[in-house]
C-alpha cells in the first residue's frame, strides 16, 4: 500500500512538472511572437528649399461683394413667392408676383385708345390728301396762288379782255364802233377782274384747308404718341407686378408671404435681401506698423478654420483713407473669387499679404502633414524608422506647404500611410 501511494504521488508530480514545462514553452512562444518587429510600407519624398514670396500676416472678415434689398415698385397683393432663405437666385429670375388683374385691364384700355388714335391719323391724312389734290400739291411742296389753275385761266381771259377794251376805245375815238360796244368790252373786262379775285379767294381757301388738314394730322399723330405713352406706362405697371432678382446671389432674408399687401410708399419696405457671393470682399485689419507694406494690386492668400489645409487667393483692391484710432489698424479690402461658394460672408480669415522680396523656405508635400486640432506633425525617415516631428506650418504653394521649423532641406518624409505611423515604427520605402 505504501509503495502504491508513493508511485501515485510520483506520477502526479511528473504530470505537474510536464504541464508547467509546456506552459512555459507556450508563453515563451507567445512573447517571441509579440516582440516581432512591425514594418509599415510607406511612400516618401524629400523636403526641398524653394524661393517663396515673403508675407506678413493679418486678420480679416469676409463680406458679400454686393448686397441689395428687393422692394416693390408698385403696390399690390402678393400671389406668388418663388424663393426662400438660403436659396440661390439668378439675375432676372422671378422672385415675387403681385395680383395683376387691374393692371391688365388698364393696359387693354390704353391699347384700345391707341388704336382709336391711329384711326384718327388715317382719317386726317385722307382729308389732307383731298385738299392737296385740289391744288395739285404733294407733302412738303409750297403753293403760289398765282399758279392756281382757275386763277391762271381767269388771268389769261383778263389779258385778252384788256386788249379788246383798248381796241374798242381806239375805234370808238375814231367813230368806227358805237358806245354800246365800248361799254360791252369794259363790262367784260370788269367781270373778269371780279372772277380773278374770286379765283384767288378760292385758292386761299384751298391753301387754308391744307394747313387745317396738316394741323389735324399733327394733332392726331400727337394723340398717337400720347396714347402710346399711356400704353407703355400701363405695360410697365403690368411688368412691375412681377418682381425680378436684380443680381445673382443667395437669399439672406425673406420678408414676403402670399396674401400680404405691399406698397412702395411704406417706410423700409422690402421683400428680400440678396447677397452676391461669387466674389467676396475681405476686409483686412492691417496693423499701423505694416501700413507701408500694403498697396493696391498686391496679391494675398487667406485661410479659414473651415478649410485649414486650403488657401484662397485674392487681390488688394482698395484702402480706406484713415486709421482706426482705437484699434490702430487700417482697413484694407481685397477681392476673393468664390465661384464654388465655399466661402461665406462673415467668416474669419487669417491673411497673408505677399511682399515683393522672395525668401528660401523648406517645402514638403501636403500629404506628409498630419494635423489634429492645432498640432501638426510629419514623420521623418531616419535609419529605417519613422520619427515623429512636430512642425510649424507656413505658406501653402499648390500641393506643397512650408515647414517653418522641424524639418531641414533634404530630409526624407513619409507621404503615404502616414495614418499608420507612430514614433519609432520601422518602415519600408516602396517608391
Amino acid at each position: 500500500m505504501n509503495r502504491y501511494r508513493s508511485f501515485t504521488a510520483t506520477l502526479i508530480l511528473t504530470a505537474i512538472t510536464f504541464s508547467a514545462a509546456c506552459g512555459s514553452r507556450q508563453a515563451a512562444n507567445a512573447n517571441a511572437s509579440g516582440n516581432e518587429a512591425k514594418i509599415v510600407d510607406v511612400t516618401t519624398a524629400r523636403a526641398e528649399v524653394r524661393q517663396l514670396p515673403t508675407y506678413f500676416e493679418a486678420t480679416g472678415n469676409l463680406a458679400g461683394d454686393l448686397q441689395t434689398d428687393v422692394a416693390p415698385v408698385v403696390g399690390g397683393k402678393i400671389v406668388q413667392v418663388n424663393f426662400d432663405v438660403g436659396s440661390y437666385v439668378e439675375k432676372g429670375s422671378v422672385l415675387v408676383k403681385l395680383d395683376d388683374r387691374d393692371a391688365r385691364i388698364r393696359l387693354d384700355q390704353a391699347a384700345a385708345q391707341l388704336e382709336q388714335q391711329k384711326k384718327a391719323v388715317g382719317t386726317a391724312v385722307a382729308a389732307l390728301r383731298q385738299a392737296q389734290v385740289r391744288l395739285g400739291l404733294k407733302d412738303g411742296e409750297s403753293f403760289d396762288i398765282e399758279t392756281f389753275s382757275q386763277v391762271k385761266s381767269v388771268k389769261a381771259n383778263l389779258v385778252l379782255a384788256e386788249k379788246e377794251l383798248a381796241r374798242a376805245e381806239r375805234l370808238y375815238s375814231s367813230g368806227d364802233v358805237s358806245k354800246s360796244i365800248l361799254d360791252q368790252r369794259r363790262a367784260q373786262r370788269d367781270a373778269l377782274i371780279g372772277q380773278l379775285d374770286e379765283a384767288r379767294s378760292n385758292a386761299a381757301v384751298a391753301v387754308k384747308a391744307i394747313s387745317s388738314a396738316e394741323a389735324q394730322v399733327a394733332a392726331a399723330r400727337s394723340g398717337v404718341v400720347t396714347a402710346q405713352t399711356q400704353v407703355d406706362q400701363a405695360r410697365k405697371a403690368l411688368s412691375d407686378m412681377t418682381i425680378l432678382s436684380p443680381i445673382s446671389g443667395y437669399i439672406a432674408e425673406r420678408v414676403a408671404d402670399p396674401g400680404e399687401f405691399v406698397t412702395p410708399n411704406a417706410p423700409n419696405t422690402k421683400l428680400a435681401t440678396i447677397v452676391r457671393t461669387s466674389s467676396l470682399r475681405l476686409k483686412i485689419d492691417v496693423p499701423e506698423a505694416s501700413i507701408g507694406k500694403v498697396a493696391v494690386g498686391q496679391g494675398i492668400s487667406m485661410q479659414t478654420s473651415a478649410y485649414p489645409d486650403r488657401s484662397f487667393a485674392g487681390t488688394v483692391v482698395r484702402m480706406l483713407p484713415n486709421v482706426n484710432a482705437q484699434a490702430r489698424t487700417l482697413t484694407v479690402e481685397a477681392e476673393i473669387p468664390n465661384p464654388n461658394g465655399l466661402l461665406k460672408p462673415g467668416q474669419f480669415a487669417v491673411v497673408r499679404i505677399t511682399q515683393s522680396k522672395a525668401e528660401p523656405a523648406v517645402m514638403v508635400p501636403t500629404s506628409a502633414v498630419v494635423t489634429e486640432g492645432d498640432v501638426s506633425r510629419v514623420y521623418v525617415i531616419r535609419d529605417g524608422a519613422a520619427r515623429e516631428v512636430l512642425v510649424q506650418l507656413g505658406l501653402l504653394d499648390n500641393d506643397r506647404i512650408q515647414i517653418k521649423q522641424g524639418v531641414a532641406d533634404g530630409d526624407t518624409v513619409a507621404t503615404g500611410s502616414v495614418g499608420s505611423l507612430y514614433d519609432g515604427v520601422m518602415v519600408r520605402q516602396t517608391n
